[in-house]
């Protein structure tokens, strides 16, 4: 007998034994399931958090630093952090005037603000204030119109460019440049509509947002009167290099003496990277441990179910044996009635995870690619195979003559 022949007559002895013992064959599966579910939604949160993050990231590039009061990451006392200086509008106009010519300089600030127009409310709208470069720094598409000029930033005019969401909330049939909006108790001319950018890490809204100039912005329509410099390089050679400039532009502007600690931070979407990889492996660390340990009890559970089902079978094993059957194909047999059991609680447990998937998927970026189901189900069988292996063995080496005299 070749060895696909005894496999196929393994996978059908194998599911005739489970057949006959489908309750027990069930409730052995439970931990499996449970260690399923772990893995794939592990893996497809972490997959959906990446794609996420890199097409939220990308759009802006790693070339791109943040001057501003408060770092995002650090080490520092918050009560030392919170003394610094302030860089207001006409900080950054010093930077503009010190700064390299071949940088892309904007000044922003951010607040939350109620949009109006005509009976139309568009609320919880993030209003951000940019100079002329902020298409540039932000990276962003306009879908019609354009973005305010430098004259329109210096003369404070009530310009703004609307984000997707906003626009078509507000102008469904997409006439919306010319048209005038609300933005407290001043009106403001729609020059522009951005193209639709989607959520960051799925969850804040980048297409609920209004552009006005930061002059406007920074003058009324902000609880903090400060700005972030934002400065973005010609590419991404040298960025060390490019980052002491820009440290040494913001000491100019600051006249700080050459003893004197930075007033400042200077923030980049690199950082951002590196702490989400760092915080990402974290939790991929903590799921494996779940998982790990979750198939280890399935694991155990399947061994004992198959000790059990090799008692239970040791006459029928003495009948094969003396009749010819090898010490492998008797092996081959255990070994496939155990992976197909845990494969049993691997297709449970991925279609709970195909559920959960779906729900999360609502709120989250998630998504359950074949991949991580092809993994899932290759350590389900991974698991029964180790788990049963022992028992498989046992089987494989009694002696005929002695498990012919099994009652």
């Amino acid at each position: 007998m070749n060895l696909f022949t005894e496999i196929r007559e393994g996978f059908g002895i194998s599911w005739g034994a489970i057949r006959a013992n489908k309750m027990r064959a069930v409730l052995t599966t439970l931990g499996i399931v449970i260690g399923i579910v772990t893995v794939t939604l592990m893996g497809t949160a972490i997959h959906g958090l990446n794609a996420a993050f890199l097409t939220s990231v990308s759009a802006v590039g790693t070339d791109v630093f943040y001057v501003q009061k408060w770092p995002w990451f650090h080490d520092e006392p918050w009560w030392k952090v919170i003394k610094r200086r302030e860089i207001y509008l006409a900080d950054g106009r010093s930077f503009i005037r010190y700064a390299d010519p071949a940088w892309h300089v904007n000044l922003q600030s951010v607040g939350i603000r109620t949009l109006k127009h005509g009976h139309s409310v568009a609320t919880g709208v993030i209003l951000v204030g940019n100079t002329e470069e902020g298409a540039i720094t932000d990276g962003l598409t306009l879908a019609a119109g354009r973005y305010f000029t430098g004259a329109e930033v210096d003369g404070n005019r009530p310009v703004c460019v609307l984000g997707a969401d906003v626009a078509k909330n507000f102008f469904p049939n997409g006439d919306a440049l010319g048209r005038r909006i609300r933005i407290d108790n001043m009106m403001f001319e729609v020059i522009g509509v951005l193209e639709k950018r989607g959520k960051f890490l799925g969850l804040e809204n980048l297409d609920n947002t209004a552009h006005i100039p930061v002059t406007l912005l920074a003058r009324g329509f902000a609880f903090f009167p400060g700005v972030r410099v934002v400065v973005k390089g010609s590419g991404l050679a040298q960025l060390e290099d490019m980052k002491e400039e820009v440290r040494g532009v913001m000491r100019r502007v600051r006249r700080l003496a050459p003893t004197d600690s930075d007033d400042f931070s200077i923030n980049s979407i690199e950082a951002f990277i590196t702490t989400f990889t760092r915080v990402g492996r974290m939790i991929a660390s903590v799921g494996l441990f779940i998982t790990g340990l979750s198939l280890f009890v399935g694991g155990i559970g399947i061994m004992n179910i198959m000790f059990v089902s090799v008692s239970e079978r040791t006459r029928e094993i003495g009948i094969r044996k003396a009749i010819g059957a090898k010490r492998r194909t008797i092996l081959i047999q255990f070994l496939i009635e155990a992976a197909v059991i845990c494969m049993i609680g691997g297709l449970i447990g991925l279609g709970l995870a195909a559920l959960a998937t779906w729900g999360i998927s609502r709120v989250f970026p998630a998504s359950l690619s074949v991949p991580i189901a092809a993994l899932a189900l290759a350590v389900s069988a991974l698991t029964g195979i180790i788990a049963g292996f022992l028992p498989a063995w046992r089987a494989a080496r009694m002696n005929p003559v002695d498990a012919l005299r099994a009652e």
